[in-house]
């Protein structure tokens, strides 16, 4: 798969409920991942981290993740689902793909289902993950719990819950939208309920002593939602289990927090090493952002220092909140423009355009150029030919343009993009000609 190409949701048949479920990668491991409370298996692909995340882990396994019945792209069902039950769409989606053994990752509310299903069938599991687990839900504790039902699913669909799972961003208007969205997509209210009332009685903990497949516990002391705790507790009633804690991140896995060195750590615990230690650079297709405000030097002197450090101050929350809406990654601000990359060259050519719409608003023309090929990651930054390419390209922009390779406008064809031809140029220090195009909606 294109790393500019999303998975293609597939449907597996358990009994007559149809399950929605999507692959990432090829091997040589198999790994299965077990969603939470609430799951949607393409808008997920919306959230900060989730897609690179899951390419990070196809890098090694072919990954599966999949919406439980009653949520998502699954078919809708009348009542809450039984372990068991669910337990039967894990093994329809093995059967549908021909997976015969697997490690299985479960996340959150999943990860009891997950201790059920490697004690079941130990044969069909190679190594069982669990992060932010626990055995029995921290809501069985609470006598109060139906209220806090009650005004959990009364703020259903409004994003106000994200407090609970991802605390760092729930002042981010923009992500408390997108969060919203999330939770309309995956359940409706009254299925949030029968989940909810479900899982405050689950408890596995008669069974724990049965599992025996490797165990490896993952958990974050900063996590708000499942108390650390639960985890120390769950690695400790489990066989052999393996614990790791890592000091800071919210309950999303993939959002914030250390993220490379927990799935460092997953690697390492299925396939018993982690590649991404045994070189400094990595290497992958983006489509890399240059921006450059024009003509900054004169209208910094003609401002003076203090006005246009607040002005710069707003381009700069300007490029976090529009790079972030668009899934792109900022590396860094240039001090008059900002460097970006992008898994997707539609996204980065909207972000640019969004960009240079948002930032002459507040009265500073950009220019910008982008351009798509293989770069290197060396820890928070990149390099390569192709930044260099972004850089040069972004040089031949006028005022309030946005500029882009060939190889951009031939990637995203029939997106809905409109190019106009400015040309073929030579870019300094890099070989030929180069087609350049003007982006537009």
């Amino acid at each position: 798969m294109s790393d500019f190409m999303l998975p293609v949701t597939r449907y597996a048949k358990s009994g007559d409920v149809s399950i929605a479920f999507q692959t990432m990668g090829d091997g040589p491991f198999n790994l299965i991942i077990v969603p939470g409370m609430v799951s949607h298996v393409e808008f997920m692909h919306e959230g900060p981290g989730y897609t690179a995340s899951l390419r990070r882990l196809s890098n090694f396994a072919r990954v599966v993740t999949f919406d439980k019945r009653g949520q998502g792209l699954s078919d809708r069902v009348s009542d809450a689902p039984s372990l068991e039950q669910r337990m039967d769409d894990v093994r329809a989606i093995m059967g549908d793909i021909g997976l015969q053994r697997t490690a299985v990752l479960g996340i959150s509310e999943g990860s009891a289902m997950s201790i059920m299903f490697a004690a079941t069938y130990p044969e069909r599991v190679s190594q069982l993950i669990l992060y932010s687990g626990f055995a029995r839900s921290p809501a069985a504790k609470l006598d109060n719990y139906e209220e806090i039902v009650s005004e959990r699913v009364k703020n259903w669909g409004s994003g106000k819950l994200i407090h609970l799972i991802n605390p760092s961003q729930s002042n981010n208007p923009e992500e408390v939208s997108r969060f919203a969205k999330y939770e309309r997509l995956s359940a409706s209210p009254g299925a949030i309920k029968s989940f909810m009332l479900l899982n405050a009685s689950i408890d596995v903990r008669p069974i724990l002593s049965a599992v025996r497949v490797p165990t490896l516990v993952l958990h974050r002391r900063t996590d708000t939602l499942i108390p650390v705790e639960m985890g120390r507790d769950l690695a400790a009633q489990i066989p052999g289990a393996k614990y790791i804690e890592y000091p800071e991140g919210d309950h999303i896995m993939t959002a914030s927090g250390d993220v490379e060195s927990l799935l460092g750590d997953v690697e390492e615990f299925i396939t018993g090493h982690r590649d991404s230690l045994s070189t400094d650079t990595e290497r992958v297709l983006a489509t890399v952002l240059f921006t450059d405000i024009v003509d900054s030097t004169h209208s910094a002197a003609r401002m003076g220092d203090q006005k246009w450090r607040q002005l710069l101050d707003t381009h700069d929350q300007l490029a976090k909140q529009v790079v972030e809406k668009h899934r792109g990654t900022l590396i860094k601000n240039t001090g008059d423009g900002i460097l970006a990359m992008f898994d997707g060259p539609g996204r980065a050519v909207r972000c640019a355009l969004a960009f240079e719409t948002a930032s002459r608003q507040i009265g500073l023309p950009l220019r910008a150029g982008l351009h798509t090929g293989e770069i290197e990651i060396r820890g928070r930054d990149i390099g390569g030919i192709a930044v260099h390419a972004a850089a040069r390209v972004m040089a031949q922009s006028n005022a309030d343009e946005v500029l882009v390779s060939r190889v951009v406008t031939d990637l995203v064809a029939e997106a809905g993009l409109k190019f106009s031809d400015r040309g073929s140029h030579e870019l300094k220090g890099l070989p030929g000609r180069w087609d350049l195009f003007a982006a537009g909606l």
